[in-house]
């Protein structure tokens, strides 16, 4: 058994924070961001970006961009990802404007359609140019969508994965292993939706929300730059040992498609309410740091949500799976400032994790 020592280190938070930008292409995008900002994700900067100027109309994002507006006149990509990219192209200096000065770039979209097919790449590519850490978050389509979209999905991610840092592939199809039989289509839909902005909030809260333990934006940075393919698992707890049951829910969540032990890096997000204790959060840590590999780069951190009280919830990032590991890699963790809890919420916004999941989350045992 191996034993973890986990120091930290109290000091100040410099009042220097990250420029992140979220990016969501595409209608899939635009959903996820809308979810984001009733969700209150703060301290990142969003945008929505589509060749649909209805779609556009509809977005709660402030900052709207319409690609390709000579090429499409508004009307979309017609679900041809050739249409999307060639959008993107059209509007390249739109898109440098707006990430300009960015230190980090989300980029996040539905794959298979024709809009975050085509442009998501071209968006990865000025985002490396401006210079800031480029991470995808996409998903692939369900199988139900069809053969056609399967395989543009599959093109467009192979496309993306050679223009930004760190691509995280949300696999829609692992939903259905945990949605009841009576899941509507929209639900479903949403749900997808849904974990997008999980992936995006698991990472950018960590950089940006005052919480109980919080880590730098070069902390991150050094998992995720160049890191390639990663992988996403959420867990979620209550009652006794909530903490160990919520760490172990992730790491055997059924959106990893591989172990985590092959992961040249792991980030993850403990998030409670003001009854969460640092001693849970140790033990969630040696949950996780049991799992990967001990040469492992482990950047974690934890933040204070009052809508859960009474439980945890852990979002494990693991990247690196198809990068050449380092000779060497550090593993720590820092206590930069005291607890502060996030912004109110309404209570109608409802939980983070769909009803129909949880059920499966309280269950699943490794």
């Amino acid at each position: 058994m191996r034993l973890t020592t986990i120091v930290f280190d109290i000091t100040e938070k410099s009042g220097i924070t990250a420029d992140i930008k979220v990016i969501g292409v595409g209608g899939g995008g635009s959903n996820a961001i809308n979810r984001m900002i009733a969700n209150g994700l703060n301290g990142v900067e969003f945008w929505t970006v589509n060749t649909d100027a209805q779609s556009l109309e509809l977005s709660q994002c402030q900052n709207r961009l319409q690609i390709g507006s000579k090429l499409t006149r508004g009307l979309g990509a017609g679900g041809n990802p050739q249409i999307g990219q060639k959008a993107a192209e059209e509007s390249r200096d739109d898109l440098l404007a707006a990430l300009d000065g960015a230190d980090m770039v989300f980029i996040t979209a539905g794959m298979g359609g024709g809009t975050g097919t085509g442009a998501v790449p071209i968006v990865a590519e000025i985002a490396r140019e401006v210079g800031a850490l480029t991470v995808g978050v996409v998903t692939r389509p369900f199988t139900f969508e069809g053969r056609r979209r399967h395989m543009q999905a599959e093109a467009g991610i192979a496309a993306v994965k050679e223009k930004v840092d760190t691509l995280i592939i949300i696999p829609n199809d692992k939903l259905l292993q945990v949605a009841e039989k009576r899941t509507s289509l929209q639900d479903a839909f949403h749900t997808a939706d849904d974990v997008l902005r999980q992936g995006v909030q698991g990472i950018s809260d960590i950089i940006t929300i005052p919480g109980l333990i919080n880590v730098d934006f070069a902390d991150v940075k050094s998992v995720m730059s160049l890191a390639g393919s990663a992988l996403m698992g959420i867990g979620i707890g209550s009652g006794e040992g909530r903490a160990v049951e919520a760490a172990r829910m992730a790491i055997s969540s059924p959106l990893l498609e591989a172990s985590i032990s092959g992961a040249s890096g792991v980030i993850f997000n403990v998030t409670g309410g003001n009854d969460l204790t640092l001693h849970e959060v140790n033990e969630a840590a040696e949950v996780i740091f049991q799992a990967v590999d001990p040469e492992s780069n482990i950047i974690f951190g934890a933040v204070i949500d009052d809508k859960m009280q009474g439980e945890v919830r852990i979002t494990v990032i693991a990247t690196g799976f198809d990068v050449a590991r380092p000779q060497t890699l550090r593993m720590e963790s820092v206590l930069r400032q005291v607890a502060a809890p996030l912004n109110p919420i309404s209570p109608d916004e409802g939980p983070d994790i769909p009803e129909f999941l949880r059920p499966k989350f309280s269950t699943k045992k490794i």
